[in-house]
């Protein structure tokens, strides 16, 4: 009996350590928390965690890039574990921090990082993007769609691809005009950009734009609403910014990735490695709610429902422009 009560005074002791040293950490990206986007949906996961558990985190909005890597270390030396990093900008940062605090357990959301303190978690990008671009043919009366990408780097070139394949397979005669807002970080966060592409493509005779493109989204959907065009939201659901206007979202569920990160790491339950979420996963989808309702007809609900269940079941096969930086 004595030495069973030593061994629970023992337990007690070592997962009050593990409570004292849980001290949750978060680097959001360029365009900030409330990007209404991607830096947005990790936000919500982050706060959700917190909500549940009572357990606060620190956070730091980079504003350029000579930040990402001191944000890290900086979490890293005051003693924050897990460290979540956001975008694969962050890369390079968190493969250096990680290297010089192995005891930290990492995440990043968007790219690979390949060390033992490090959970990467990078998305099926092209099968949500497959669906929502079926849903932009059927809703087109011009059999012209548009995408319009933020930093033209080969993940959104991912989204544009699986886009394109979508909208093809749902109507083969549609044409497909696709812009990116520039080379740099500075293209997340343009909205005045955004729109004077999505105004060239509706001269053009576009009638449903989709934008991945962070919070230059946010110009896109604004001139959608302007034109009396239909815009498709990315990350978050965005259904809500114009209802109306906004014919569904390429909801990735990067708040989901987030709660279980700092979750798995409170519970014991952490694994670093490569984490990838599609459709079977729930880790993207499109958006369906009372803002848009009334723009998705029930035939066109069918076509994607059954478009989403063959995807899982690999009847569809949805190609990935970053497995050799081409689209099918």
């Amino acid at each position: 009996m004595k030495i069973w009560k030593t061994g629970v005074i023992l337990a007690a002791t070592v997962a009050g350590l593990l409570a004292a040293d849980f001290k949750p950490a978060v680097v959001f990206d360029m365009g900030g928390k409330f990007d209404k986007s991607f830096n947005e949906g990790v936000y919500n996961g982050v706060e959700k965690f917190k909500k549940e558990t009572g357990i606060s985190y620190k956070s730091f909005e980079v504003t350029n890039p000579t930040q990402r890597e001191q944000a890290i270390k900086k979490m890293a030396k005051r003693g924050a574990n897990p460290i979540l990093g956001i975008g694969f900008a962050q890369g390079p940062a968190i493969e250096k921090v990680a290297g010089e605090y192995p005891n930290t357990k990492f995440a990043i959301i968007d790219m690979v990082v390949n060390k033992p303190n490090v959970q990467s978690i990078v998305f099926k990008e092209q099968e949500g993007s497959f669906l929502v671009g079926m849903l932009a043919a059927m809703a087109s009366k011009t059999h012209k769609v548009g995408f319009i990408g933020g930093m033209d780097i080969p993940l959104i070139r991912k989204f544009e691809c699986g886009y394109a394949q979508g909208a093809k397979y749902a109507d083969p005669k549609v044409e497909v005009i696709q812009n990116m807002t520039g080379s740099t970080p500075s293209a997340w966060n343009d909205p005045s950009k955004g729109g004077e592409l999505a105004k060239a493509q509706f001269d053009r005779g576009v009638d449903v734009v989709f934008a991945a493109a962070g919070g230059t989204g946010i110009g896109v959907y604004q001139a959608a609403k302007d034109a009396g065009k239909l815009a498709i939201g990315v990350d978050s659901d965005q259904n809500y910014l114009q209802p109306g206007t906004m014919l569904t979202s390429m909801v990735k569920r990067v708040d989901v990735a987030a709660y279980n990160f700092y979750k798995s790491v409170k519970n014991g339950t952490f694994k670093p490695g490569i984490i990838s979420l599609g459709l079977k996963e729930n880790g993207v989808d499109w958006a369906y709610d009372k803002y848009n309702k009334n723009l998705i007809t029930d035939k066109m609900k069918k076509a994607v429902q059954k478009a989403k269940a063959d995807i899982i079941s690999g009847k569809i096969i949805v190609h990935d422009y970053m497995s050799n930086n081409s689209c099918k």
